[in-house]
Formats: C-alpha cells, sequence, structure tokens
C-alpha cells in the first residue's frame, strides 16, 4: 500500500484576511502532494515533462468540514487509486492536531501532449502508476449539472496567473470565484467545493464568464469558443 503524507504548519502565505486557509492553497497542496507522490512511484519527470507529456486536473472535488487556520498544524494524506484507461484517480485526506478528518476530496487526472495539447495514452507510453485501496476513498467527482446564470463577467490570464503548463493555474480558479461572491467577504466557508476542467486558457487570452450566486451556493462556468471551466462552491 503507498501512501503519501506530509505535515504543514498554515503560514501567513496561505491564509485569507479571515486567517483561514485559502481554498486555491488547500487544493494547491493537494495538487502538489499528488505530483510528488507520482515522482516517488516511478512516473516523475523523466517519464512526463521531459518527453513533453503534462499532467493535468480534469476534475477535482473536496467536502470541508473545516478551514484550518494560520499557524495550525495539519497532516495532508493522499493515495492514487486505480488508473481507468487513461484517467488517474487520486484521493486526500486532510487532518488537525487532534486527528480529525477535517477535508476529503477526490480528482481525475490525465497525461496531455505539450505541443498536440492532446490527450495521452499512459500504456502507449510506458506510464503507470499502481493504484492504492484503502476503503477511506472519497467519491470521484462527476460533472455539475449547469445551472441558468444571471451575469457576465470578462476575464484575461495574466503573468500571474499562468503556470508551468503555460495556461490558467486549476487552483487559480477557486480565487477567482471567491473574488466573484459576497459569500467570501463575509466569511462565509464552502462546504464543498468542485471544479471541471475541460478547456484551458492559456497565457494573455481573454474569455467570459458566466455566474450564479443563490442563498447557498455560487457557480461559475468560463467560456472561449468553447467551455474551459466550471466551478462551483456550496455553503
Amino acid at each position: 500500500m503507498s501512501i503519501y503524507e506530509k505535515n504543514y504548519i498554515i503560514q501567513s502565505s496561505d491564509v485569507d484576511m479571515f486567517r483561514r486557509l485559502r481554498i486555491s492553497k488547500l487544493f494547491t497542496f493537494m495538487q502538489e502532494a499528488a505530483i510528488h507522490h507520482t515522482e516517488q512511484l516511478g512516473a516523475g519527470r523523466a517519464k512526463t515533462l521531459d518527453r513533453g507529456f503534462l499532467w493535468v486536473v480534469t476534475m477535482q472535488h473536496a467536502e470541508i468540514r473545516r478551514l484550518p487556520e494560520y499557524d495550525e498544524k495539519v497532516r495532508l494524506v493522499s493515495w492514487p487509486g486505480k488508473t481507468m484507461h487513461v484517467m488517474f484517480p487520486r484521493y486526500y485526506e486532510m487532518y488537525d492536531e487532534k486527528g480529525d478528518c477535517i477535508i476529503s476530496g477526490s480528482a481525475l487526472w490525465m497525461l496531455m501532449d505539450m505541443n498536440t495539447r492532446k490527450m495521452i495514452f499512459p500504456d502507449a507510453e510506458g506510464i503507470s502508476v499502481e493504484g492504492t485501496l484503502t476503503g477511506r476513498e472519497y467519491p470521484l467527482p462527476k460533472p455539475v449539472k449547469p445551472v441558468e446564470t444571471d451575469r457576465k463577467v470578462d476575464f484575461t490570464v495574466s503573468y500571474s496567473y499562468a503556470d508551468i503548463n503555460g495556461h490558467l493555474t486549476n487552483t487559480k480558479y477557486f480565487d477567482i470565484a471567491q473574488d466573484l461572491t459576497g459569500f467570501s467577504k463575509d466569511g462565509k466557508v464552502p462546504s464543498y467545493v468542485f471544479a471541471e476542467y475541460s478547456g484551458e486558457a492559456r497565457f494573455g487570452e481573454s474569455f467570459e464568464i458566466s455566474v450564479k450566486e443563490d442563498d447557498n451556493y455560487i457557480y461559475l462556468s468560463g467560456t472561449k469558443d468553447k467551455k474551459i471551466f466550471s466551478v462551483r462552491m456550496d455553503y
């Protein structure tokens, strides 16, 4: 059984003005855990990035029981599921010092060709990640049903929002969502967060964001020539 664990002390740069871990930072922690663990399992940059293959997240979500706060110690646990044709499942848990699981989540990853931006078939390239079964696997994400939106916002991918893959960092979508909702400025914490990435917005590109904010959720959908992403946060 292969499980990755890492301890964190939540830093000032990790939190918002309410001293709670930012949603974008939470998913950054989870993403980095997946990448580091995948390297340990023999599918690191020598087999992927150095050959022009990029790891990308297609969908991810998390149930948040409580967000850790500034200077709090937490433990992040992550492990891979059994590969599903071209999809690599990944599971996450975050524990506080009392040993309580405060966050559970999962994601679906895939490999993309850096030049063609097309999906890679891992078996054909000799890339594999052995899955682990713990019995604590959080259900894998499924597409969220679109909702009718009532306002639109234009957005351009700036330098600080682009990542190693040359497109809008997947965790930045959560910052965009929280910037557009009144829940955040009121200090409310989402109990559930979901994101689906069906396309990409590269550095310098502009796209339109459609927004719906209701009494207990915010939903965003981004469109360029076609749909790029959707994000939902339930409060």
